[in-house]
């Protein structure tokens, strides 16, 4: 079993993914019931109602893999497939049962999805880490599982650690894995989250918020010597400035005499801010 894993979902099954009509049964819809622990959380609506249509004019040009629980069935592979013959209206549905422990039917999943490449990183890496938590493997032992590299699992269960809201900005789309990598060594959450925000306005590259972060990190720390009391005034206009050019801004000296030192991290943010202040 562990070395048909890692050669993907037939190996695993056997012939019976691409198996004839015989080898399958035709079970009501509502006999199955979809797996609470599988990966893929995200179902593009859109795409849904495309795949509904065309098994309104084809039907199921595959079988469901599922598993018996009872008089019911549980789905490992195929969950799509199912929501859109629901959309479509079918009564009945293709399925190929399996006698299966939890263990495997979480792996299955996995590397039905990876495959298929249905999977976000964000359900990547936490599929990835159920696996190894639940089961106590490593992630070499994952590796060879759902055949993907050591360091690419490595990679992926590192964004586990992400805060909530750049995790959904992943899941979106909105920011890339890589991207996404680049802020961890940043640590804090809020400067993990301003970071996010302030790459996706400027359209960073990897290298160019891998370099911003690099940046944050080598800013020499405050003094520990007590700081002078400016006004509420004072304060709240640096913050407002630094919001509005979206990057750090600085007021040193005090109300009657000092300078403003304005950050940049890139030959853009530094048009981006020339044009803002020139206007």
């Amino acid at each position: 079993m562990k070395q048909a894993l890692g050669k993907g979902l037939g190996a695993l099954m056997g012939e019976e993914i691409a198996a004839p009509a015989k080898s399958f049964l035709e079970v009501d819809i509502s006999l199955l019931d979809t797996d609470p622990n599988q990966p893929r959380k995200n179902f593009d609506p859109e795409k849904l109602e495309e795949l509904a249509q065309s098994i309104r004019t084809h039907g199921v040009m595959q079988p469901l893999l599922v598993a018996r629980s009872g008089n019911r069935y549980t789905i490992i592979a195929g969950e799509r497939r199912y929501r859109a013959a629901r959309l479509a209206g079918l009564a009945r549905l293709p399925v190929i049962p399996k006698d299966l422990t939890d263990h495997e039917i979480l792996e299955i999943s996995l590397i039905e999805n990876i495959q298929r490449e249905d999977l976000n990183a964000i359900e990547q890496a936490e599929a990835l880490k159920t696996l190894m938590e639940n089961y106590s493997l490593t992630q070499e032992e994952v590796s060879r599982r759902v055949g993907k590299s050591r360091s690419a699992i490595a990679n992926l269960t590192r964004l586990i650690g992400l805060p909530e809201e750049v995790k959904q900005m992943v899941q979106s789309g909105v920011l890339s894995a890589g991207h996404a990598r680049a802020l961890l060594p940043l640590e804090e959450e809020k400067k993990i989250s301003d970071a996010a925000h302030i790459s996706v306005n400027r359209d960073f590259s990897v290298r160019q918020i891998e370099e911003y972060v690099r940046r944050l990190l080598s800013a020499p720390a405050a003094k520990s010597r007590p700081s002078l009391r400016r006004p509420p005034e004072f304060v709240d206009a640096q913050k407002a400035l630094s919001e509005k050019l979206e990057t750090k801004v600085a007021f040193l000296g005090t109300e009657n005499a000092g300078k403003i030192m304005i950050e940049y991290y890139s030959k853009e943010q530094l048009l981006a801010l020339y044009d803002q202040l020139v206007r």
